[in-house]
C-alpha cells in the first residue's frame, strides 16, 4: 500500500510559485542534479526518466518534516496543493538530503540567509490537474474545508478504507478532472470465478503466427521509439529476439505497479513508465476476438478506474467482428465498450511509415487518434 504525501502551497507564495515553475512545469536536466547525488541514485534517475529533464521538489529539514521524509518510499503518491487545488500529482521517484543541492536548484531570492528545502525528492509520472482539493478530502473522508500545512501524509487508517474501496488514485483523480464517474472495486470472490469464460481461442496457424509476431514487433519497436518502457509475454520474448533482434523490453513488468501483475503480464503489448500503464494491445490476427477482450475484462474487474486506452488490434477484414464481441452483454455490463479501441493492421502499418525513425512526435494519442470506438452505441 502506497503513501500518499501532501505538500501544500498557501496562496500567494510568490517563492514557492516561482520555483515551482523552475524545477516542477519547466524540470531540471540531469547534468544538473549528478553531482550532488550517489551513483546508484544516478543510476535509478536514469533508468526512471531518461533522457528526459526530471521534476523535483523539497521541504524545509525541520524535525517533523524528516520524520515524514524518512517514510518516504519509492513509488508513493505526491500531491502538491496550492490553496484549495491540487496542483500536481506524481510518484516518488528518488529521495535525498543535500543542502548543496537545494543551493543549487533553489536560490533565495531575497538575498537572505534562510534555511533551505534541503529534502529533496524527484517527482515521476508528473501531471498538473488543477482539481478542487475538496474532491480528494471526500475520498479519504475528511472534512471539505480542510486546511493543510507545510509537508503532510495520510494516515494509515485512512489509506486501508481507500483502498480496501478503490484501486487507483491517479486515475481516479484525472477521472473526476474530466467529469467522469468512479466505480468501486468488486470483491475479490467477484473476478476468482472467471464467470464471463466460454469460449477457447483456436489454435494459431503458422502463416498467422508469423504476422501476429510481426504485428507485435512494430507495437513494441514504436512504444521504445515513443520514449515508453514496453513488454510482451516472456514466452514471446525469445521469439521476438530471434525473429526481429528485438530484446528492449522493460526488465521487470511489475515495477512501479499496483495493478495484479497476473491481469496483465501476458497481454500481447503493453506501453509503460515506471509507475503507470500508458496503453495495452492485444493483437487478433485470426483467433477469437473474445479471448483478447477477456484479458481486458479480467484487467477492468480489478482496476475498475483505469484510464489508459486498450486496443484490439487486428486486420481490416476483422473489423465487424469486433464491433460483434464488443456488445456482448458480458462486456458491456463491465464497460469494456466504452474503453477498447478498435485498431486496424493497416492503420499500424501506416503509423509506422509516416514516423519512420523520427525521434518526435510519436505517442499514444497519436494510435488513439487512428483506432475507433467501435462498441459504443
Amino acid at each position: 500500500m502506497r503513501n500518499i504525501f501532501l505538500l501544500y502551497i498557501p496562496p500567494g507564495n510568490a517563492e514557492a510559485m516561482i520555483h515551482y515553475q523552475d524545477t516542477i512545469r519547466s524540470k531540471v536536466a540531469f547534468e544538473r542534479i549528478a553531482p550532488h547525488v550517489a551513483p546508484t541514485l544516478g543510476r535509478k534517475l536514469q533508468q526512471v526518466f531518461g533522457s528526459r529533464p526530471i521534476a523535483v521538489w523539497g521541504s524545509r529539514d525541520s524535525p517533523a518534516n524528516r520524520t515524514k521524509f524518512d517514510r518516504m518510499c519509492e513509488g508513493d503518491e505526491i500531491l502538491i496543493v496550492e490553496g484549495s487545488t491540487i496542483k500536481l500529482l506524481g510518484r516518488v521517484a528518488g529521495k535525498l538530503v543535500s543542502p548543496p543541492l537545494s543551493v543549487e536548484l533553489w536560490k533565495n531570492l531575497r538575498g537572505d540567509v534562510v534555511a533551505g528545502w534541503d529534502l529533496i525528492y524527484f517527482i515521476a509520472n508528473s501531471r498538473e490537474i488543477d482539481l478542487p482539493f475538496a474532491e480528494f478530502c471526500r475520498l479519504f473522508g475528511y472534512k471539505e474545508n480542510l486546511q493543510l500545512r507545510g509537508f503532510t501524509s495520510v494516515m494509515r487508517r485512512r489509506l486501508e478504507a481507500f483502498y480496501a474501496q478503490y484501486d487507483d488514485l491517479y486515475s481516479i483523480l484525472i477521472s473526476l478532472k474530466q467529469g467522469r464517474g468512479i466505480k468501486e472495486v468488486p470483491e475479490p470472490d467477484a473476478y476468482k470465478a472467471e464467470p464471463i469464460r466460454d469460449e477457447e481461442p483456436s489454435p494459431i496457424p503458422p502463416r498467422d503466427a508469423s504476422e501476429h509476431l510481426r504485428m507485435q514487433w512494430l507495437l513494441l519497436k514504436m512504444g521504445r521509439q515513443a520514449g515508453e518502457k514496453v513488454w510482451a509475454p516472456r514466452n514471446d520474448q525469445q521469439r521476438l529476439t530471434s525473429e526481429y533482434n528485438f530484446g528492449d523490453f522493460a526488465e521487470t513488468f511489475a515495477a512501479g505497479l499496483d495493478t495484479q501483475v497476473k491481469y496483465i503480464e501476458n497481454i500481447d503489448v503493453v506501453w509503460k513508465e515506471e509507475f503507470r500503464i500508458d496503453a495495452a494491445f492485444e493483437i487478433e490476427n485470426s483467433t477469437s476476438i473474445y479471448s483478447g477482450l477477456l484479458r481486458f475484462a479480467d484487467l477492468t474487474m480489478v482496476a475498475p478506474n483505469t484510464i489508459y486506452p486498450m486496443f484490439i488490434v487486428a486486420p481490416g477484414e476483422r473489423r465487424n467482428r469486433v464491433r460483434e464481441q464488443l456488445t456482448r452483454p458480458s462486456f458491456r455490463h463491465l464497460g469494456i465498450h466504452e474503453k477498447v479501441r478498435y485498431l486496424s493492421y493497416e492503420n499500424v502499418n501506416e503509423i509506422d511509415d509516416f514516423f519512420g525513425g523520427a525521434e518526435a512526435g510519436l505517442s499514444v494519442d497519436v494510435f488513439r487518434a487512428k483506432s475507433e470506438a467501435l462498441g459504443v452505441i
